[in-house]
């Protein structure tokens, strides 16, 4: 059996790097950590604290999705500590996104997408009373 100990990384592709990384960084206030010296262009992010990892790598390959938000999709989640609070930063910087604060899943969900299509979710607890926290 393995014996998993938890999440490591998750890598998505992106085209353009410079605009992937100031979105990763303004939008998600993720950290960039440091990258080996690989052949290809890339860059690696700290989530949270725990030592998971974004790698996103820059792609020229017919991988990228062209449609919209689909929460059915292949995506990652990022757990946020305020729900309403990221709402409000979306709605600042533009962002769209679609919401799911009483989810079936125990947790609020919203689901946006990057500049290359690839989609977030960000998840926070909810209220006892089924309100997002």
């Amino acid at each position: 059996m393995i014996r998993n100990e938890g999440l490591h990384h998750v890598s998505i592709i992106v085209s353009d790097l410079e605009r992937s990384k100031s979105f990763y960084e303004r939008v998600l206030g993720l950290r960039e950590i440091e990258r080996p010296p690989f052949g290809f262009p890339g860059a690696w992010y700290a989530v949270g604290g725990s030592g998971q990892q974004l790698h996103i790598i820059v792609h020229d390959g017919e991988t990228k999705r062209a449609g919209g938000i689909d929460s059915r999709d292949g995506h990652f989640a990022v757990s946020v500590s305020d729900y309403g609070d990221a709402i409000d930063w979306l709605e600042r910087h533009g962002i769209e996104y679609r919401a799911n604060p009483n989810s079936m899943t125990g947790f609020a969900q919203i689901f946006m997408l990057d500049p290359d299509r690839n989609i977030i979710e960000l998840n926070a607890a909810m209220r006892p009373e089924g309100r997002e926290a």
